[in-house]
């Protein structure tokens, strides 16, 4: 018996030998050419992005963007340079909150803005939802960064 599991042992040890060499024995594989979304390398100047124009020049001359998929933020379809948001102004409020929107014709904001955490009602837009930008963007005619094959679903797919 002793020497059926001394035999089994060095069996064991043989194979994991041979497998060991094996695994060490593979040709290296190519060298990949792996990039990022970096342009050129971290030791040198970075390159100044091309600037994109906006789909909308002045707020109300065009049409609201279709969304893509369900509860996706709306998307700014007018330009916002110089639109101050900090905690003493808010310049998108002025047409879209609750007082103004009807009069400036103008998307309302939504009423979950006017909701706290724990899901009071405020007579004011909730401060955790201030920052309009945070996930409302500007559209752009822009080139994606990366290859994409996203298709909406409202696409008829």
């Amino acid at each position: 018996m002793k020497i059926h599991y001394s035999l089994t042992a060095t069996m064991l040890a043989a194979v994991a030998a041979v497998l060991f060499v094996a695994s060490c024995a593979t040709t290296p594989a190519e060298k990949a050419d792996v990039r990022g979304l970096r342009p050129n390398q971290l030791t040198e100047q970075d390159l100044v992005p091309a600037m994109t124009e906006y789909v909308g020049k002045t707020p109300g001359e065009q049409e609201r963007i279709v969304r893509n998929f369900e509860q996706q933020p709306p998307l700014i379809p007018h330009k916002i340079d110089g639109y101050r948001i900090d905690f003493k102004a808010n310049r998108c409020l002025e047409c879209h909150d609750r007082p103004f929107f009807k009069e400036e014709n103008a998307p309302k904001i939504g009423d979950s803005h006017y909701r706290d955490r724990e899901g009071k009602e405020l007579k004011h837009i909730w401060m955790g939802r201030y920052n309009c930008t945070q996930c409302h963007v500007p559209q752009a005619n822009a080139q994606p960064l990366v290859s994409n094959t996203f298709q909406s679903i409202k696409a008829g797919n």
